[in-house]
């Protein structure tokens, strides 16, 4: 691919997609940057116009996969309808089918090692996404008697801990972890049983 040094049209979201794909290809940790701006067609010296280093460009990449997961999330929710309980499990599967539809962003988002508290746009969007989990967990959780309710924090870190989990060792062809089911019926069973528990649905019978 012929360089194209520092007229690429669009330098910075190039360089995102290729971080990207690399991230797909060889995980967070197993590229350089100087070979996200040889995907991006730019020599290395054009990435450091917008980005110090590898870490910023893998920042940059969560920073829009939060933006993306945050609004597929609030679409999952959606206000809260049609019940409190059908829009929190709505946004179960919604995370299920973020990390499906965008492994990129969700290995930049979670598996990267970089933190949310790295630059304040990378943390107003996280802070937005995760909170929609946060809210469908507290309206859920009103219809808990309140001595046996859990503060909404842990109830829905319960839940993403759940869902997190199943994209890790189900949803994501990790070796040797293959379930005869499928993910997003590992996950929805598995927060009917912790609804259960909680008495937010009645139990089988």
């Amino acid at each position: 691919m012929p360089k194209r040094g520092y007229h690429h049209g669009n330098l910075r979201e190039a360089l995102v997609a290729s971080c990207l794909k690399l991230i797909e290809e060889k995980g967070p940790t197993g590229f350089s940057l100087s070979e996200a701006a040889r995907e991006a067609g730019v020599t290395p010296a054009a990435v450091y116009r917008h980005f110090a280093g590898r870490e910023d460009l893998i920042a940059e990449a969560a920073h829009q996969g939060y933006d993306i997961f945050g609004d597929l999330m609030e679409h999952a929710y959606d206000g809260g309808n049609p019940s409190a309980l059908s829009a929190f499990l709505a946004t179960g599967r919604a995370y299920l089918a973020f990390a499906n539809k965008f492994p990129g962003h969700y290995v930049a988002m979670f598996e990267s090692g970089i933190s949310i508290q790295r630059n304040p746009a990378l943390n107003a969007s996280a802070t937005r996404a995760l909170g929609v989990l946060e809210k469908a967990a507290t309206d859920l959780s009103q219809h808990i008697p309140a001595d046996r309710r859990p503060p909404p924090q842990m109830f829905s870190a319960h839940i993403w801990a759940m869902s997190h989990g199943v994209v890790e060792l189900f949803a994501r062809g990790s070796p040797g972890t293959k379930s005869p089911f499928p993910p997003a019926d590992l996950l929805e069973t598995g927060i009917g049983i912790y609804l259960r528990g909680l008495g937010l649905i009645p139990p089988d019978r």
